[in-house]
């Protein structure tokens, strides 16, 4: 049987301006949800569809933990974490579908 995985990701608006975190078990669906407007709230009053940054879990549990504690952080340091894994800060959406 395939493991399930989860994924913590940020996305972010066409200037960067706006950052939103998340978690799902199925990120590119959930993405395409962001792109298309699909997912109300937050994501889609601020136009945040660019995926900037993900990681992948093996439980729901640690992926939900992870969420929570980059969402505690100060937005320096959720830029940082950005930076590092995207340095360029570009939609990698099309990179994971």
């Amino acid at each position: 049987m395939p493991s399930k995985h989860y994924y913590v990701y940020m996305i972010s608006n066409f200037s960067r301006t706006v950052l939103y975190t998340g978690v799902t078990s199925n990120l590119i669906r959930r993405i395409y949800e962001h792109k298309n407007n699909l997912a109300e709230g937050f994501s889609k009053k601020y136009f945040i569809h660019d995926l900037l940054y993900y990681e992948i879990f093996e439980d729901s549990k640690t992926a939900v933990e992870r969420e929570k504690q980059i969402k505690s952080w100060s937005r320096k340091k959720k830029d940082e974490l950005i930076v590092k894994f995207n340095p360029k800060l570009k939609d990698l959406y099309k990179e994971i579908i």
